[in-house]
């Protein structure tokens, strides 16, 4: 099988609830994997396109954290709201959210004024 067009990993860590970190599967995390799942089937790219669960993804502050390959963007603070916007512009156009991207795996970049 060829490898994929795009890979969007949703972090799914779990830590004990009052971890100082947080953690991404508290935060929503496996509902947003499943709607990236969903809109993968209903375009028909399942053989082009694969959303996959990550473990940890050390950027705990910032969950839930999305990052999406081969352009290795890192999103945070992602929320199921967040996820058509992100399939739509970047997975299938190409666009980064840059409302959405991490600053090398920090902080989002502040909203626009």
């Amino acid at each position: 099988m060829p490898g994929y067009e795009r890979h969007i990993f949703v972090c799914e860590n779990v830590r004990p609830e009052g971890h100082p970190r947080g953690c991404c599967a508290a935060k929503g995390s496996p509902a947003i994997r499943a709607r990236f799942k969903e809109l993968v089937a209903r375009h028909g790219l399942a053989t082009r396109v694969r959303a996959n669960m990550a473990g940890c993804l050390d950027a705990c502050e910032n969950g839930v954290t999305v990052v999406v390959y081969p352009e290795g963007v890192w999103y945070g603070h992602v929320t199921l709201a967040d996820v058509d916007e992100i399939f739509t512009r970047h997975v299938l156009g190409g666009v980064i959210v840059e409302r959405l991207r991490l600053a090398s795996g920090a902080e989002p970049p502040p909203p626009a004024s």
